[in-house]
């Protein structure tokens, strides 16, 4: 088996000669996808390399084309390597004044391409040789010049880069070296061709450039989700800013009304009214005020709290009213969070324009219901019914959602990125009964 190596058309070779064009079609593909330069000047290089590997396996008709093709061939193929680095390395931007230098090295070897067709044509095969042998120790030293230099720049595709390329560079000059001194060593004894040394070489950087390939999707798929994220950021920072201006703006409008009740009651000069109402006023401004910097509390809180708006307002209103709370037995009131006073604009507008004007027994009923990833809240009061208000007292002059009201929805909005928030407003009222039915859907989790 050892002896194969000596045949070209050994299938190693030929498998290695097949990744080359494959690959070299997959990375024209991937440049055609993503227009980066970087991978049409590498399947370039491979194309040329996988031509330069046909020398071997062509018909002899063929040998006295590729005297000539054999070396510009060579130099065609680090022009594109020295552009492939160039692109994915940035080093025009990273190392401007190496980049320069680059440049002048692509077009010094693209320079040599003409010269040694013209050698062989003029002077022949040992002329162009020669020459050879003199540029690849310079162009060595050159190639370990640039690893040093651009080993400043950072990450970690720069690192694959210099192991691929550096191991290209020494099993290049080994296969060189080899098939001029040792190539009867190693063919009689090894039992295998110095090219073979070459293909290795190119195996191994091809797979570090994989390497880079991959930490380049990596990089930009973290890249992306960080952009992601920090949008996302912004989005809620921006929300909570606009939730705060509402809230700043619903508290103020909601404590005008309540110290406007003390102010009735002291007219009244009915004091034992004016203490109890004091009192149960300062519970609920403690309350509003423990939670003023928050964003949610729980359902749980929220419930306590509108309770203690419930028992100020039903002083207030002549005959007072009946307040009933159905809460669903399977929610976790405790652990859903809602925004603060998110519910009381809807109750004040119940008791000031349904019930207040309404003569006889007056209900306010509250009903939250468990609806799988949603809560439900009905709030159904039997006052004059909204239509009857509008009609009568031009109320919001037609567009049935107060201040407060329309604040709340936008907070609850706010809060779950306005999805699946739902409010609607109805008239119940019919020959037997009057009233207002107020349904607000929101989902059960922020």
């Amino acid at each position: 088996m050892i002896t194969t190596f000596l045949d070209f058309h050994f299938e190693v070779y030929a498998w290695l000669r097949g990744a080359t064009l494959v690959l070299s079609i997959v990375y024209f593909l991937i440049y055609t996808q993503s227009n980066k330069k970087e991978y049409l000047y590498y399947s370039l290089y491979l194309l040329t390399l996988f031509l330069l590997f046909l020398k071997y396996i062509l018909p002899i008709n063929y040998v006295p084309t590729y005297q000539y093709l054999n070396y510009p061939l060579q130099f065609l193929a680090y022009t594109f390597y020295i552009l492939f680095a160039r692109n994915l390395l940035k080093t025009k931007k990273q190392i401007p004044n190496w980049d320069i230098i680059l440049v002048l090295a692509a077009k010094i070897l693209l320079i040599f391409i003409p010269i040694f067709i013209l050698f062989q044509y003029f002077l022949g095969d040992v002329i162009q040789e020669k020459l050879f042998f003199i540029i690849v120790p310079v162009f060595t030293v050159f190639s370990l010049l640039s690893y040093i230099v651009i080993a400043k720049i950072k990450g970690k595709h720069v690192l694959f880069f210099i192991i691929g390329s550096l191991f290209l560079l020494l099993f290049a000059n080994l296969s060189l070296l080899t098939e001029v001194s040792f190539k009867n060593f190693l063919v009689n004894e090894l039992r295998f061709q110095p090219f073979l040394l070459m293909h290795i070489g190119v195996l191994f950087e091809t797979f570090m450039v994989a390497l880079i390939v991959g930490y380049k999707l990596k990089y930009q798929e973290e890249k992306r989700h960080k952009a992601e994220y920090l949008l996302d950021l912004k989005i809620k920072e921006k929300a909570n800013l606009k939730m705060t201006a509402l809230q700043s703006q619903m508290d103020p409008h909601f404590l005008y009304n309540s110290l406007n009740s003390i102010n009735n009651f002291v007219l009244k000069n009915d004091a034992e009214k004016a203490s109890d109402y004091i009192t149960k006023f300062s519970r609920l401004i403690r309350e509003i005020l423990n939670n003023s910097s928050n964003m949610t509390i729980s359902l749980a809180k929220e419930l306590g709290i509108l309770n203690l708006y419930i028992k100020l307002e039903q002083m207030r209103i002549n005959d007072g009213f009946d307040y009933i709370l159905v809460v669903d037995e399977t929610l976790d009131i405790d652990n859903i969070e809602v925004p603060p006073l998110f519910l009381q604009p809807f109750v004040e507008n119940a008791i000031w324009h349904g019930l207040a004007n309404k003569k006889g027994k007056k209900k306010i009923k509250l009903q939250i219901y468990n609806e799988g990833e949603n809560i439900r809240c009905e709030l159904i009061d039997n006052g004059i019914g909204i239509n009857k208000t509008m009609n009568e007292n031009n109320y919001l002059k037609g567009k049935r959602k107060s201040f407060g009201v329309k604040a709340t929805e936008d907070r609850i909005k706010l809060l779950h990125k306005n999805a699946k928030v739902y409010l609607i407003i109805e008239d119940i009222s019919n020959e037997n009964t009057t009233g207002t039915k107020v349904t607000l859907k929101f989902p059960k989790h922020i």
